[in-house]
């Protein structure tokens, strides 16, 4: 991943594609980013002839380049579908296929998980795909391993995501994968989209904007994560939002999609991995500044949500810091 050189991505645009996904992928990856002090994603757009009409007739993609970009790729983001029913041109799924057989990361965004299916690099693999188009999923690619109501799936080298908000949140995953929490933190600040999802939340939510304000959880999420080294327990945390446990974890599930007490522990391991970032050597202090507790579940935590121990993740991501 992107270290002392510029990873290359390069994202396929096909007839029908989604402005949104494109404008996602360009945000992410395409634009340069300075204050971050690293060498950044080099990001390039690509369609069969160099050209392509997006979603609706809205506009056409011209100038770009062809499909052999694909073969230079470190991370190759598919062209989502605008009818799933019908496959990409032979030309994408073969540049696809090529792609896979060498190696690169594999990325979908919303119906582009039709796109790798057709491509048969997703059998017998995991897999996230809009809600809406579950079934039809399960009735033409038998072999994926659907995971039909989550907001994204990690399977290695390749990553699908749900619906098109959702790629925000695989996009934003791939970069701490790439670079680490601290400076995904610093990109979802730089987006105004600083809450961390991670894949197995809902895709949907039962109430997903708070009808009034004061009554969001935001001034709660708040006060506790600037307590993350205290005893938190799903208890305090009721008690300060002044409801009982049930009604919190009622509110956790319907505004997040989640539980308190796994929020909470992702917030733990989110700051865990910034204090490695920025060199603290004692994992004892690391797990107290973020209220892990012990070495112990601070290494269970970080494998079970980064994949990586906390001594594999300072070797990959505390190079900037003394």
């Amino acid at each position: 991943m992107p270290q002392e050189s510029s990873h290359r991505v390069v994202m396929i645009v096909d007839a029908g594609s989604n402005p949104f996904e494109l404008g996602v992928a360009t945000e992410l990856f395409g634009l340069r980013r300075p204050e971050l002090e690293r060498p950044w994603y080099d990001f390039a757009l690509c369609a069969a002839g160099g050209r392509a009409v997006m979603h609706a007739g809205f506009f056409t993609m011209s100038g770009i380049a062809d499909l052999a970009a694909v073969e230079h790729a470190d991370t190759v983001i598919v062209p989502n579908r605008p009818d799933p029913e019908v496959d990409p041109p032979p030309a994408v799924l073969d540049a696809v296929r090529c792609a896979a057989r060498r190696g690169a990361r594999l990325v979908s965004f919303c119906t582009g998980s039709f796109a790798l299916a057709a491509a048969g690099v997703l059998d017998g693999r995991r897999a996230a795909t809009h809600w809406r188009w579950a079934e039809l999923m399960r009735s033409r690619f038998p072999a994926v391993r659907l995971e039909p109501d989550v907001l994204f799936v990690d399977d290695g080298d390749v990553l699908t995501s749900a619906g098109s908000a959702a790629a925000l949140d695989l996009g934003l995953h791939i970069v701490r994968r790439d670079h680490g929490a601290e400076v995904a933190n610093a990109v979802s600040r730089r987006l105004v989209f600083a809450v961390h999802r991670d894949g197995g939340q809902r895709q949907f939510l039962e109430r997903p904007v708070p009808r009034i304000p004061d009554t969001s959880l935001a001034p709660l999420l708040g006060w506790a994560r600037e307590r993350l080294d205290r005893p938190l327990t799903v208890t305090a945390l009721a008690a300060r939002a002044a409801v009982s446990p049930a009604t919190l974890h009622r509110r956790f599930q319907a505004e997040l999609g989640t539980t308190p007490l796994a929020w909470l522990t992702a917030e733990r391991v989110s700051l865990a991995c910034t204090l490695i970032e920025r060199g603290e050597p004692r994992l004892d202090a690391v797990a107290r500044a973020s209220g892990l507790g012990s070495t112990t579940n601070l290494r269970a935590q970080m494998r079970r949500q980064t994949g990586l121990s906390p001594s594999a993740y300072r070797e990959r991501f505390a190079r900037t810091h003394g």
